[in-house]
């Protein structure tokens, strides 16, 4: 009977029929893929191999029933009898190993169809993935996320292999074993085979319905307890700091003891299913077995006749035992496919326009003209911010925390389209060229650099994935940070830990500069790349920064006022407006907000440098 029952499910509720369509439909177009003809001649080849390994799995009980009717003596003549049998042991010997063999080669053929599709969808909805706006990914749990992709794809895999290798030969099966029996032993026969399966699929899928709603709930259970232990082990030093992994754990168990409570009602429930299925199958089997036995008593039916009758119910019985496991997984396959493919549907929301050109080639001069935006429509950041960046200029701007700073940076990604008004570079609106020569042209240093968990070399490489290993040592050592990795053992094979936890706050700000070195990009953005620095270090990477922006237009989102008093203009920004703007002199001398900000800096800053020599 059932017994794989431990495949965990997606916890979102059941699709409908015109889903599940339109996601076996969508299927499709990849296993059929239009520009594929080696990979259509593969499906032909693999129907052909399936259709032949099912006539020679029906052939079996009739070589069967022939070879019985020989050695009972009812199939012939003494000398017949001596040489049929031989021959008839032989032919069923070989029709198992063709239905064998017509079978592997019928997977052998299919697995580069099934595969390719894997791959294709898997690779396209990671592509999409990254053309997702920052808004879809802001608000995404990576863990729950993560389980619709895995599920997606190993949802493709079961259904292909068990939609065709399982459900389509049993449903030809049924087919060809109901018309033997009507032509070969009456319509009395056929209505039992018919009655027995009829009856068992109708139980099957009734109760396997029933039990779905002890899968959801494992799945979602599943579900949250991965996203928790990602949360968890992702924020493994926050939880360090204040001591709570009990607290961590105890959010885990929750999760996970609600998975055990499903799990155990969907293993009781299980064994319901499997007597009921047992019940149905034996009343089945008695009823041809005595049809056969009386046949053979009156001589309407030979012995062979009665072994095969039973042969031929035995042939369907087998793939049916696992017709409620089949079921349910084809149709969480669709549920979890079709989640998957609705990723695939998620609106990009920031978009090329179909007539989208390459940025041209310029010096880099940025503007903001009247420009309004909010993340919501009843939260709006920015209020009609107006400035200009001039070629080889260096603009900072400056303000209290959500003022609306590194939304302004956002804005010149094209992470977010504004609401109103307009950005241009070298004169051309940046919603007007690609995103990809957009971004080519520009080049950041974050606050909070986050490295990918692999080599030195690899991270500063991440600028330009074509540079040469000499090209990127040269920017490391315009970086300053080529002593330090010179002097680790691995040199810059060394790796730098998830989210770069290996390197210090400064190595990972120079890792982050070398890269930008390397990208070589026409416009420089700054969003705060020392505010989480100590005055030492942030002088030391100052200087690179400055080393970096030479030449370039460059615009700096700064916390600390002391690391942009050399900026062509400084941008007060406070709740989304510009309330002042010029050089630092300039905005001293006016004794404003910013002449506030600079003297509570000062005080602050001059106690923190007194401590640090203190400490030092």
């Amino acid at each position: 009977m059932e017994n794989m029952d431990n495949i965990k499910f997606d916890s979102h509720a059941e699709s409908s029929k015109r889903s599940h369509f339109s996601t076996a439909l969508t299927l499709l177009t990849y296993v059929w893929s239009p520009d594929r003809t080696d990979l259509k001649i593969r499906v032909v080849f693999a129907v052909l191999f399936l259709l032949a390994a099912e006539i020679s799995a029906v052939f079996s009980p009739y070589i069967l029933k022939y070879l019985v009717d020989d050695l009972t003596g009812e199939g012939g003549t003494a000398e017949v009898l001596i040489v049929v049998p031989i021959a008839l042991v032989i032919a069923y010997g070989a029709a198992r190993v063709f239905q064998q063999g017509f079978g592997e080669l019928r997977d052998a053929v299919f697995a580069k169809v099934g595969q390719n599709a894997i791959r294709q969808v898997s690779l396209n909805t990671f592509k999409h993935l990254h053309r997702l706006s920052l808004r879809f990914h802001m608000d995404r749990q990576t863990g729950g996320l993560s389980r619709v992709i895995e599920r997606g794809t190993k949802g493709i895999d079961f259904l292909l292999r068990f939609m065709l290798f399982n459900i389509v030969p049993t449903f030809l099966k049924i087919v060809f074993i109901c018309g033997i029996m009507w032509f070969e032993y009456g319509p009395a026969m056929s209505l039992i085979t018919a009655a027995t399966l009829i009856g068992y699929i109708y139980f099957t899928l009734a109760v396997t319905e029933w039990r779905l709603q002890y899968r959801r709930t494992m799945n979602e259970k599943d579900s949250e307890a991965n996203t928790k232990a990602i949360d968890s082990l992702l924020n493994f030093e926050t939880v360090k700091y204040f001591g709570n992994e009990d607290h961590e754990s105890r959010r885990f168990d929750k999760a996970i003891a609600g998975y055990e409570k499903a799990a155990v009602r969907s293993q009781t429930t299980l064994a319901y299913l499997n007597i009921g299925q047992g019940f149905i199958i034996s009343t089945g089997i008695v009823l041809v077995l005595f049809l056969s036995a009386q046949g053979v008593a009156n001589g309407t039916m030979t012995v062979g006749d009665f072994v095969a009758a039973h042969a031929f119910l035995m042939l369907l019985i087998q793939p049916l035992n696992f017709l409620g496991f089949v079921y349910r997984e084809i149709k969480q396959s669709l549920v979890d496919m079709e989640k998957m493919f609705e990723l695939l549907s998620v609106n990009r929301e920031i978009d090329d326009v179909a007539e989208a050109i390459e940025l041209k080639a310029g010096q880099g001069e940025i503007e903001f003209h009247n420009v309004n935006f909010g993340y919501e429509e009843n939260r709006q950041i920015l209020h009609d911010v107006s400035f200009k960046v001039k070629a080889g200029q260096k603009v900072a701007i400056v303000g209290p925390s959500g003022a609306g700073k590194s939304t302004i940076s956002r804005i010149l990604f094209r992470f977010y389209d504004v609401n109103s008004g307009r950005v241009t570079i070298d004169g051309q609106d940046i919603k007007e060229v690609t995103q990809a020569s957009l971004r080519a042209a520009i080049g950041i240093v974050p606050q909070d650099t986050v490295l990918f968990n692999d080599t030195i070399l690899y991270n500063v490489g991440y600028g330009r994935p074509d540079a040469s290993r000499e090209e990127i040592e040269e920017a490391a050592r315009l970086a300053s940070i080529d002593t330090f990795i010179e002097k680790l053992p691995d040199g810059y094979d060394a790796m730098v830990g998830e989210r770069g936890l290996k390197l210090s706050g400064g190595e990972k700000q120079r890792v982050a500069i070398a890269r930008t070195i390397l990208k070589a990009p026409r416009i420089l953005l700054f969003d705060e790349a020392t505010s989480a620095l100590d005055s030492r270090t942030e002088k030391e990477i100052q200087k690179s920064l400055k080393e970096v922006s030479k030449d370039r237009t460059t615009l700096v989102i700064a916390h600390r006022l002391s690391t942009v008093t050399d900026a062509d203009e400084i941008l007060v920004l406070d709740g989304g407006h510009v309330v002042e703007r010029g050089n630092h002199h300039q905005l001293l001398e006016k004794q404003g907000q910013y002449a506030d900000m600079w003297a509570r800096q000062q005080e602050v800053e001059g106690y923190q440098e007194k401590l640090e020599q203190a400490l030092s």
